[in-house]
Protein backbone atom coordinates (compact mmCIF):
# COMPACT_ATOMS: atom_id res chain seq x y z
CA UNK A 1 0.00 0.00 0.00
CA UNK A 2 1.25 3.50 -0.79
CA UNK A 3 2.33 5.53 2.24
CA UNK A 4 -0.14 8.34 1.62
CA UNK A 5 -3.07 5.92 1.34
CA UNK A 6 -1.93 4.13 4.49
CA UNK A 7 -1.69 7.42 6.40
CA UNK A 8 -5.11 8.47 5.14
CA UNK A 9 -6.62 5.16 6.30
CA UNK A 10 -4.95 5.54 9.72
CA UNK A 11 -6.38 9.05 10.01
CA UNK A 12 -9.78 7.82 8.86
CA UNK A 13 -9.63 5.00 11.43
CA UNK A 14 -8.95 7.56 14.16
CA UNK A 15 -11.81 9.78 13.02
CA UNK A 16 -14.30 6.92 12.69
CA UNK A 17 -13.25 5.56 16.09
CA UNK A 18 -13.73 8.96 17.70
CA UNK A 19 -17.14 9.37 16.06
CA UNK A 20 -18.16 5.89 17.26
CA UNK A 21 -17.36 6.71 20.87
CA UNK A 22 -18.78 10.22 20.72
CA UNK A 23 -22.08 8.97 19.36
CA UNK A 24 -22.34 6.27 22.04
CA UNK A 25 -21.83 8.95 24.69
CA UNK A 26 -24.39 11.18 22.96
CA UNK A 27 -26.79 8.22 22.98
CA UNK A 28 -26.43 7.87 26.76
CA UNK A 29 -27.24 11.57 27.18
CA UNK A 30 -30.29 11.37 24.91
CA UNK A 31 -31.47 8.30 26.87
CA UNK A 32 -31.12 10.18 30.20
CA UNK A 33 -33.01 13.13 28.71
CA UNK A 34 -35.94 10.87 27.82
CA UNK A 35 -35.31 10.81 24.07
CA UNK A 36 -35.06 7.07 23.34
CA UNK A 37 -35.42 7.43 19.57
CA UNK A 38 -32.61 9.96 19.33
CA UNK A 39 -30.56 7.62 21.54
CA UNK A 40 -31.30 4.76 19.15
CA UNK A 41 -30.30 6.91 16.16
CA UNK A 42 -26.96 7.74 17.81
CA UNK A 43 -26.34 4.04 18.58
CA UNK A 44 -27.16 3.01 15.01
CA UNK A 45 -24.83 5.56 13.45
CA UNK A 46 -22.16 4.64 16.03
CA UNK A 47 -22.37 1.05 14.78
CA UNK A 48 -21.89 2.26 11.20
CA UNK A 49 -18.83 4.27 12.26
CA UNK A 50 -17.47 1.14 13.97
CA UNK A 51 -17.88 -0.78 10.70
CA UNK A 52 -15.96 1.93 8.84
CA UNK A 53 -13.18 1.86 11.45
CA UNK A 54 -12.95 -1.93 11.27
CA UNK A 55 -12.58 -1.85 7.48
CA UNK A 56 -9.83 0.76 7.68
CA UNK A 57 -7.99 -1.09 10.46
CA UNK A 58 -8.15 -4.36 8.56
CA UNK A 59 -6.71 -2.74 5.42
CA UNK A 60 -3.73 -1.25 7.29
CA UNK A 61 -2.94 -4.58 8.94
CA UNK A 62 -4.12 -3.65 12.42
CA UNK A 63 -6.11 -6.83 13.06
CA UNK A 64 -4.49 -10.17 13.83
CA UNK A 65 -5.21 -13.30 15.87
CA UNK A 66 -6.11 -13.07 19.55
CA UNK A 67 -2.54 -13.59 20.73
CA UNK A 68 -1.22 -10.73 18.60
CA UNK A 69 -4.24 -8.57 19.40
CA UNK A 70 -3.55 -9.07 23.13
CA UNK A 71 0.09 -8.07 22.64
CA UNK A 72 -1.03 -4.94 20.81
CA UNK A 73 -3.56 -4.13 23.55
CA UNK A 74 -0.97 -4.70 26.29
CA UNK A 75 1.50 -2.48 24.46
CA UNK A 76 -1.07 0.31 24.22
CA UNK A 77 -2.07 0.08 27.87
CA UNK A 78 1.58 -0.04 28.96
CA UNK A 79 2.36 3.08 26.91
CA UNK A 80 -0.57 4.89 28.53
CA UNK A 81 0.60 3.88 32.03
CA UNK A 82 4.33 4.40 31.65
CA UNK A 83 4.43 7.46 29.40
CA UNK A 84 1.28 9.10 28.10
CA UNK A 85 -0.76 9.70 31.24
CA UNK A 86 2.33 10.58 33.31
CA UNK A 87 3.18 13.32 30.81
CA UNK A 88 -0.44 14.49 30.59
CA UNK A 89 -0.65 14.61 34.39
CA UNK A 90 2.54 16.69 34.63
CA UNK A 91 1.09 19.26 32.23
CA UNK A 92 -2.26 19.33 34.04
CA UNK A 93 -0.47 19.90 37.36
CA UNK A 94 1.74 22.60 35.86
CA UNK A 95 -1.35 24.38 34.56
CA UNK A 96 -3.34 23.75 37.77
CA UNK A 97 -6.13 21.96 35.90
CA UNK A 98 -7.77 20.03 38.76
CA UNK A 99 -10.57 18.44 36.71
CA UNK A 100 -8.09 17.27 34.08
CA UNK A 101 -5.86 15.84 36.83
CA UNK A 102 -8.81 13.86 38.21
CA UNK A 103 -9.76 12.57 34.75
CA UNK A 104 -6.17 11.55 34.05
CA UNK A 105 -5.85 9.90 37.46
CA UNK A 106 -9.03 7.87 36.86
CA UNK A 107 -7.73 6.71 33.49
CA UNK A 108 -4.22 5.92 34.73
CA UNK A 109 -5.51 3.76 37.58
CA UNK A 110 -7.81 1.83 35.24
CA UNK A 111 -5.14 1.41 32.56
CA UNK A 112 -2.84 -0.27 35.10
CA UNK A 113 -5.55 -2.83 35.80
CA UNK A 114 -6.23 -3.32 32.09
CA UNK A 115 -2.53 -3.92 31.40
CA UNK A 116 -2.43 -6.56 34.13
CA UNK A 117 -5.56 -8.25 32.79
CA UNK A 118 -4.19 -8.28 29.24
CA UNK A 119 -0.84 -9.65 30.45
CA UNK A 120 -2.54 -12.57 32.20
CA UNK A 121 -4.74 -13.22 29.16
CA UNK A 122 -1.75 -13.03 26.82
CA UNK A 123 0.18 -15.55 28.92
CA UNK A 124 -2.73 -18.02 28.76
CA UNK A 125 -3.38 -17.52 25.05
CA UNK A 126 0.35 -17.96 24.43
CA UNK A 127 -0.05 -21.46 25.89
CA UNK A 128 -3.00 -22.13 23.58
CA UNK A 129 -5.55 -21.66 26.38
CA UNK A 130 -8.42 -19.33 27.09
CA UNK A 131 -8.54 -17.39 30.33
CA UNK A 132 -10.76 -18.30 33.22
CA UNK A 133 -12.46 -15.13 34.29
CA UNK A 134 -15.33 -14.28 36.57
CA UNK A 135 -17.74 -11.41 36.03
CA UNK A 136 -16.07 -8.13 35.14
CA UNK A 137 -17.37 -4.86 36.54
CA UNK A 138 -16.56 -1.42 35.14
CA UNK A 139 -17.36 1.82 36.94
CA UNK A 140 -19.10 4.01 34.39
CA UNK A 141 -17.88 7.13 36.20
CA UNK A 142 -14.10 6.56 36.38
CA UNK A 143 -13.47 3.34 34.44
CA UNK A 144 -12.23 1.29 37.42
CA UNK A 145 -12.28 -2.30 36.21
CA UNK A 146 -12.57 -5.30 38.46
CA UNK A 147 -13.01 -9.03 38.11
CA UNK A 148 -15.07 -10.93 40.66
CA UNK A 149 -17.89 -9.67 42.79
CA UNK A 150 -19.65 -6.34 42.65
CA UNK A 151 -18.61 -3.56 45.00
CA UNK A 152 -20.78 -1.32 47.15
CA UNK A 153 -18.58 1.65 46.28
CA UNK A 154 -15.92 2.29 43.68
CA UNK A 155 -12.50 2.41 45.36
CA UNK A 156 -11.31 5.12 42.96
CA UNK A 157 -14.16 7.63 42.65
CA UNK A 158 -16.59 6.51 45.36
CA UNK A 159 -19.51 5.89 42.98
CA UNK A 160 -22.22 3.53 44.20
CA UNK A 161 -22.74 0.00 42.96
CA UNK A 162 -25.48 1.22 40.59
CA UNK A 163 -22.76 2.91 38.51
CA UNK A 164 -20.99 -0.39 37.72
CA UNK A 165 -21.68 -2.17 34.45
CA UNK A 166 -21.33 -5.96 34.44
CA UNK A 167 -19.64 -7.88 31.64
Amino acid sequence: MHKMTEKNLKDAFSGESEAHMKYLIFSDIAEREGKPNVARLFRAVAEAEKAHAAHHLRLIGGIADTGENLKEALSGETFEVEEMYLAYDAVAKLQDEKAAQRSIDYALKAEKIHADMYKKASDKVGKGEDIEIDKIYVCTICGHTREGSALDRCPVCGAGSDKFKEF
